[in-house]
């Protein structure tokens, strides 16, 4: 997201709607988005972690999961 874009945007909005919806094929495709767009800001804060000086983890201490399991997620392919 860039520093102009806020959670209120129409986009986010539609999506929380379509979310919301009775219609299942319109719910689970925001959900779908909605796993999409959580797993790329993962991506991008983890390399800023990264690129910060955080250990493995730490970074796996505030996502709640395991050193291994984000280590593998995240590391470039020849470390992992």
């Amino acid at each position: 997201m860039h520093d102009d874009e806020t959670a209120s945007s129409p986009e986010a909005t539609d999506l929380a709607g379509a979310a919301a919806s009775a219609d299942p094929a319109q719910g689970l495709a925001a959900v779908r988005a909605l796993r999409t767009l959580a797993d790329r800001l993962e991506d991008v804060q983890v390399a800023n972690a990264r690129n910060q000086g955080w250990s493995w983890q730490a970074i796996a201490d505030v996502l709640q999961i395991s050193r291994q399991a984000v280590h593998q997620k995240h590391s470039p392919p020849q470390t992992r």
